[in-house]
């Protein structure tokens, strides 16, 4: 993969990972779209094996490696759901798989790892928590270190959901992706760039983690350290290389409140059960 993210990574991603992630279906709701004056399709992520879209990008990165890098396996941090993907895509290759995740890490996710292999270090909270205690990992055993999202074959691999989408729903207008370090939302908007160029493409993030939202603004990566939201998978800060790719494609990133997430949560799992 070349220096930078462009349509033809996705294209190879979605090929390479083919057969070993789930095509997800994609539904909709009556109810929902009168609720919201338009229609509404909603790419279920939470069906594949793993509970999320991060099965692609992890699954695309390990396929990525040669057999000497995967020999020592891989290592990352994460709140829970890039830790699964990882392990999982690495008992695909026998590999071990090395998961840094911070203490307050809820208990779910941190059994999801564990079911698939996954090898876990406890970090504190935060990502300068995160980043040393990956670092002690790597020094110790040598393996290779898979970003949960400032990775370009990772970026790649997200972007084949929304190529999934456009494949099976023609005359999409506006593309809504959440936005936490970027890899769904960069991954998707050279998809959608290259596909619907015409079409919107938003990120949303919660307004009480909006370091995405400055860096779109100012161009500059400003953590915010562990910051409180109940979207707890979008705790992460924007990535560097996502960043780039986000402020080049995405129109605008919209900030929404902890009353407005949980209506929503609540609005879909009353409308579509999920």
């Amino acid at each position: 993969m070349t220096e930078g993210l462009v349509y033809s990574d996705v294209t190879a991603a979605a090929a390479r990972i083919s057969g070993l992630v789930m095509r997800t279906p994609i539904l909709s709701s009556a109810a929902i779209n009168d609720i919201a004056g338009q229609e509404i399709y909603f790419k279920c992520e939470n069906f594949q094996p793993t509970g999320a879209f991060k099965q692609r990008g992890a699954m695309n990165a390990v396929m990525s490696l040669d057999e000497e890098k995967i020999r020592s396996g891989v290592a990352t941090h994460s709140s829970g759901n890039h830790g699964a993907a990882l392990a999982y895509a690495a008992a695909k290759r026998n590999a071990p798989a090395y998961i840094v995740m911070p203490s307050d890490t809820p208990a779910i996710k941190r059994t999801a790892v564990q079911r698939f292999g996954g090898n876990i270090t406890d970090c504190e909270p935060g990502m300068q928590g995160r980043e040393f205690a990956l670092q002690q990992v790597v020094a110790d055993t040598g393996a290779t270190v898979i970003h949960p999202y400032d990775d370009y074959r990772v970026m790649a691999g997200q972007g084949t959901a929304v190529l999934e989408l456009i494949d099976d729903i023609s005359g999409l207008e506006s593309f809504v992706t959440p936005v936490g370090g970027g890899g769904l939302l960069s991954g998707t908007a050279v998809v959608v760039r290259e596909r619907v160029p015409g079409a919107k493409l938003y990120g949303v993030e919660p307004d009480q983690a909006a370091d995405a939202y400055a860096a779109f603004h100012s161009g500059e990566v400003i953590p915010i350290d562990n910051p409180d939201t109940i979207a707890e998978g979008l705790k992460a800060t924007i990535g560097r290389r996502n960043l780039a790719v986000i402020r080049q494609h995405v129109d605008s990133i919209v900030l929404v409140s902890e009353t407005d997430i949980i209506h929503t949560m609540r609005l879909i799992w009353e409308h579509l059960k999920i």
